[in-house]
């Protein structure tokens, strides 16, 4: 079974300001898509405790996704955390996500969602809205279980 953790990141969901439909709707795809979601948090807009939940998260899932905090507002700062935690970034599935979801709204554009690796965990931003990080990880959702196959170590090709 391939685990998977999500992370919401919402100062108002956090202050039980407004209840987070992002990270349920998310964790709900992953479930459809195979995944054993093993974790869910709701964190505040602070780069700090953005960074320890996916710290946190990477000890118990091979998969962590963020829903939250990745576009242009002051406090969106989702990606900063994000990247100061991984070894290795991933920009083709951020990219991926993108220009899926330019296809839907213009506003796609303003989405700084990264995508990285801290040691054989895969980490994946997805917008705030529970519409756009659905279809966020729908775009990419297929390969996921390969990128996480290859981090796993599993690096041996088919012959064909």
């Amino acid at each position: 079974m391939r685990t998977a953790a999500v992370i919401t990141v919402s100062d108002s969901s956090f202050h039980k300001l407004r209840d987070d439909l992002s990270g349920p709707a998310v964790a709900n795809a992953l479930r459809q898509a195979g995944f054993e979601v093993v974790a869910t948090e709701i964190v505040p807009d602070h780069q700090i405790s953005i960074e320890n939940a996916i710290i946190r998260m990477c000890d118990v899932a091979r998969l962590v996704v963020t829903t939250g905090g990745t576009g242009v507002a002051e406090t969106d700062l989702t990606p900063e955390a994000t990247g100061s935690v991984c070894d290795r970034i991933v920009p083709g599935l951020a990219e991926r996500m993108r220009a899926e979801g330019m296809k839907r709204t213009v506003f796609a554009s303003l989405s700084r969602g990264i995508c990285g690796i801290r040691g054989a965990v895969l980490i994946v931003n997805l917008p705030g809205s529970p519409s756009a990080a659905s279809e966020s990880l729908a775009s990419i959702v297929e390969v996921l279980p390969h990128a996480l196959d290859l981090l796993a170590g599993k690096t041996q090709h088919a012959q064909p």
